[in-house]
Parts: structure tokens; C-alpha cells; sequence
């Protein structure tokens, strides 16, 4: 029997403490801990991210060991919200294993229920446990952000489309709209992504040859919060991206690039990204996603929303506002030092383009018969 959500009598809205703070973690590695003992990665995965969102550094070696009910009891006074990040910090730290073992796939099912939490994602982790990647990837597509896609949520992409990760190559408008930000004035965010875009060679939403309009929200994000566009610079957006947004649907977004990025779980996805293994277990990986996560969850909506969807944001409304002052409006704190000295770097910076995207950018400037710039941006 579930433990119930608390009243709003007795409910704790307070941040964890210290005590708690280890308490939740000895549960999320207890539930994802194979027959063979958690691995060194899972604890450092735990520790990263504990030590940004909470501020407590735990030592994940020396944990108390605990069962789903008492897992549950020690969050009585937690109400769903909470308990929900707890069960998406499991799916977290069980799919950075490879493979996930059956008996994971089972607690986590387990101490889950306890909690009185059903997230879709719980059976993607199934399917991946059960080895049949086809299978999961179906399934984890049925489950993630796009699930419930609709004609209203195109509106933010200024077009139409049937599914959330569906090409528009052929939309002469939208790519004129995309084109129109290079006249806008330099400390735009409008503007900043037109430059962002130039330098890799990317071509706009409309064109052939362009990213999915829904994936392309997220470039704005990558101007916005201040990340480049390697590889591994992917996980630290969307991770700021789902911390970000209170709807369960968010966190599928970061389970996306998790099973994209590290494991190879799935072997494409977003219309787009294809798999590239290894990323997140890179050094610093760990403290550059923790931060990320940090970052996300202490923004906020616009006009006192709590939180945001920064995928479905109208940015086209916004583009002409200056960057400082949207990240003030969206209350997006600066980077921790400690994400910064791991190597969290903008796209203005060396470190912030890729070698490819360097090439495509210089292949665009050749085409177009102009110098190539990058902006700042350097291998």
C-alpha cells in the first residue's frame, strides 16, 4: 500500500536538510543498485547532482541501506512533486547502466508504487532491460515529451506540424521569419542565435536540410543559458531544460539524451540527434549536468509562472529582448564555478563549437561568398 500525500497540515515544503538530503539518496541508489553493487559511476552521478541541487556533499559510498516501504516512509511528508523528482532521479541512475539489470528494472517498479508515483518512463526502463531496443524505442517515444502532440502546441514554431519531431524543409515563411533575425539589433537574443546558427552552418527551420522546428527551440536555450554546442554540451541543456519544467514530460527530454549520449540506448532521436555514446561518464560531465540541473530548477516562468517549458516558448515574441534581460525575466542564475572549471563553456567560447560544426560553418560562408566568423567560438 502506497504511503499516502501528505495534507496540506503537515506537508514539508522546506529544502532538504543534510540528514534527509542523505536519506534520498541511500533510496535512489538502494532501488538502482544491481545484484553486483551500485557502480562508481552511479555514485558520482548522485554526488554531482545531490551536492548542486541540494548544497549537502554526501559521501554515496557510505550509505545507509533501506527498502522501498522505508524509502517511502522517510518521504511521508513530501508531497508528489517531490516524491516525482526522487523516482526521476532513479530512472536517472538506472539508465546509466549497461546493461540495465532485471532485478533494477523490478525495484525500481517497487519503490516507485511505494511512492505512490506511476511515471510513463518506468516502462521504458523495462523495455531496456529487456534488451530489445526496438521495443523500447517504440516505447519510449509513446512515453516521452511528444506523446500527447497537438495542433495547439506547433503554435510556438510558427508552423504546422503532425508530430513534435516532424522535418519542415519546405515552409518558405518559416524560414524567412528564422532568416529576419540577423536585422535585429546585436544584444538580442534574435540576433545571438542568428550568429549562433552562421558560425556552425546550420541551416534555418523551412529550409532544406534543417533540424526539426520543436528541436530547434532548444538552440534559443543554448544562447539563453550560456551553452556550446559539442556533444556533451547537449545533456547540460536539456538538463536545464527538464529541471525546468514541473510537467513529468520534461524529464523525458533529459532520459532522451541520457539513452542517447551515454549509453546508446536508443540509436536516434529528436528528429535529428543520432547516438553517441560515452558523454556524460566524460570527466566533469557529472558536475557540468548537476549544475545544469541547479540552474534549471531555480528559473522560472514569465509573469510569476513557477516554472517553464522552454520548448514551447514563443521565442519568436521574445526574439528582439535583449539576452541579459530575458535571463533576468526567466531568472537564470549564473554558472557554478565548479561547473565552469569542469569545462562548461558558452558558444562564444573555445571548447564551444565542434570540429564538424567549424566546417559547416566555414562551407556556409563559402557558399554565400562571405568571411567566415565564428564569433568567438574555437575547437
Amino acid at each position: 500500500m502506497p504511503v499516502p500525500f501528505p495534507t496540506d497540515e503537515v506537508v514539508n515544503l522546506s529544502p532538504p536538510t543534510h540528514e534527509e538530503s542523505v536519506r534520498n539518496a541511500a533510496g535512489i541508489l538502494a532501488a538502482t543498485r544491481p545484484d553486483t553493487g551500485n557502480t562508481d559511476f552511479q555514485r558520482l552521478l548522485i554526488e554531482a547532482t545531490f551536492a548542486s541541487l541540494t548544497g549537502h556533499e554526501i559521501d554515496a559510498g557510505s550509505l545507509p541501506d533501506v527498502d522501498a516501504i522505508t524509502n517511502a516512509e522517510n518521504l511521508a511528508t513530501r508531497a508528489e512533486g517531490f516524491r516525482m523528482r526522487m523516482v526521476h532521479m532513479m530512472i536517472l541512475s538506472a539508465l546509466v547502466l549497461r546493461p540495465i539489470p532485471p532485478e533494477v528494472a523490478t525495484r525500481v517498479g517497487e519503490f516507485s508504487r511505494e511512492l505512490g508515483i506511476d511515471d510513463q518512463l518506468l516502462r521504458t526502463i523495462e523495455q531496456f532491460s529487456s534488451a530489445n531496443k526496438a521495443l523500447a524505442a517504440v516505447d519510449f517515444e509513446r512515453n516521452g515529451y511528444t506523446t500527447d502532440w497537438s495542433e495547439e502546441r506547433s503554435a510556438a514554431l510558427h508552423t504546422d506540424l503532425e508530430h513534435g519531431w516532424a522535418a519542415c524543409e519546405d515552409d518558405a515563411h518559416l524560414a524567412a521569419i528564422w532568416d529576419a533575425l540577423g536585422r535585429l539589433p546585436e544584444d538580442t537574443i534574435g540576433r545571438q542565435l542568428h550568429r549562433f546558427y552562421q558560425a556552425r552552418g546550420f541551416e534555418f527551420p523551412g529550409r532544406r536540410g534543417s533540424a526539426p522546428p520543436l528541436l530547434a527551440q532548444h538552440d534559443w536555450v543554448h544562447v539563453l543559458a550560456g551553452y556550446g554546442t559539442r556533444v556533451e554540451a547537449e545533456l547540460e541543456v536539456f538538463a536545464f531544460i527538464a529541471r525546468a519544467n514541473d510537467d513529468p514530460r520534461g524529464f523525458s527530454l533529459l532520459a532522451m539524451v541520457i539513452s542517447l549520449f551515454e549509453t546508446g540506448y536508443l540509436s536516434a532521436g529528436a528528429g535529428l540527434f543520432e547516438a553517441f555514446p560515452g558523454q556524460l561518464s566524460q570527466d566533469g560531465m557529472t558536475v557540468r549536468v548537476g549544475d545544469a540541473m541547479r540552474r534549471g530548477a531555480l528559473s522560472h516562468g514569465l509573469e510569476g509562472a513557477p516554472d517553464v517549458d522552454f520548448m514551447a516558448v514563443d521565442w519568436f515574441d521574445l526574439a528582439d529582448r535583449p539576452v541579459e534581460e530575458l535571463r533576468e525575466l526567466f531568472n537564470v542564475v549564473p554558472k557554478d564555478e565548479a561547473a565552469i572549471a569542469a569545462g562548461s563553456v558558452t558558444a562564444w567560447e573555445p571548447g564551444g563549437i565542434s570540429e564538424a560544426q567549424l566546417a559547416m560553418g566555414q562551407a556556409y560562408a563559402e557558399r554565400e561568398g562571405i568571411d567566415y566568423e565564428s564569433f568567438g567560438a574555437e575547437l
